[in-house]
C-alpha cells in the first residue's frame, strides 16, 4: 500500500503555497516530478518550492507520455491516465509514500486524483492550494460573482462546442489553447491572465471586440518565448 500526498502549489509561485503544503513537502520522503518535452521550466518551478520548503526528500522524475490523438477524446485521455499511474509504479520502487505537486488546486480541473486511483491499494491526502480562478480575480482586483450570482466553471473545448451556458452570468474558462471566447459575443467582457503570480505574469481586459486581439498576440507571443502557456480567463455580461 502506498499513501499519495497531492500537494496544491497555486501557479507556481512558492508565495501561493499554504503552509500546510510546504510543511507536506517538508514531510514527504519521495517527490515525483514529471517532465514535459519542451517544458523543463515547469519542472524547475516544482523544484524551486521543494527547495523554499527546506525539504529533504529525494526527488524521482518521470516522462509524461503523449496523447493518442487518434482516439475518441474519452478513450485516449484515459488510456493517457493508465499509462501515467504506470509510470508512476515504476518511478515508486518500494516506496510506501510519495508527494506530488499539483498546480492549483488537485480537485479542479486535474487528474492527479484520478491517476493516483489508479494505483493499487493506494490511499490519497490531498493538500489544497490557490486555483488560477483565485489568482485571477485577485490580479485584476475584481469578484468572483456578481451580487447573489451564479458562476459557471467550464473548458475551451465546452465553449467552442456550445456557445455561452444557459443561466449564465459569469463564466470562467480554463484549459483553452484556443481562445474559445473569440466565438461568443463581442460585448461580453473579458479579464485575462497567463502565468498568474509569476514575474512573467500578462493581464488584459475589456470588451472581446477590443480585447481577444490583444490576447490572442499576447499568448502567441508568450508561448514561443517560454514553450509553454498556462492561462484562464472571467467572461461577464456588460452591466
Amino acid at each position: 500500500m502506498v499513501e499519495v500526498t497531492l500537494i496544491g502549489i497555486g501557479t507556481g509561485n512558492p508565495d501561493h503555497v499554504t503552509m500546510e503544503g510546504m510543511r507536506a513537502i517538508r514531510e514527504a520522503p519521495l517527490i515525483l516530478v514529471p517532465r514535459k518535452a519542451g517544458k523543463d521550466d515547469l519542472a524547475h518551478l516544482r523544484h524551486r518550492i521543494v527547495e523554499v520548503s527546506g525539504s529533504a526528500a529525494r526527488i524521482v522524475h518521470f516522462d509524461y507520455p503523449q496523447r493518442d490523438e487518434t482516439l475518441p477524446y474519452n478513450v485516449r485521455v484515459a488510456a493517457w491516465h493508465d499509462e501515467i499511474a504506470r509510470r508512476w509504479q515504476v518511478a515508486l520502487g518500494d516506496a510506501d509514500r510519495v508527494a506530488l505537486l499539483v498546480w492549483g488546486d488537485p480537485g479542479l480541473y486535474d487528474s492527479t486524483l484520478r491517476i493516483a486511483a489508479r494505483l493499487p491499494g493506494a490511499t490519497a491526502r490531498v493538500i489544497p492550494g490557490i486555483t488560477a480562478l483565485q489568482a485571477l480575480t485577485a490580479a485584476h482586483a475584481i469578484p468572483f460573482n456578481t451580487v447573489n450570482g451564479p458562476v459557471t466553471v467550464t473548458t475551451g473545448r465546452r465553449l467552442r462546442e456550445g456557445g455561452w451556458p444557459d443561466g449564465a452570468e459569469t463564466v470562467i474558462v480554463m484549459l483553452d489553447a484556443e481562445c474559445s471566447f473569440q466565438v461568443l459575443d463581442p460585448t461580453l467582457h473579458v479579464w485575462w491572465g497567463a502565468y498568474l503570480g509569476m514575474p512573467e505574469q500578462l493581464l488584459d481586459a475589456g470588451p472581446i471586440a477590443e480585447a481577444a486581439p490583444r490576447i490572442v498576440a499576447a499568448r502567441t507571443d508568450a508561448r514561443a518565448r517560454h514553450g509553454w502557456i498556462m492561462d484562464t480567463y472571467l467572461l461577464r455580461r456588460p452591466e
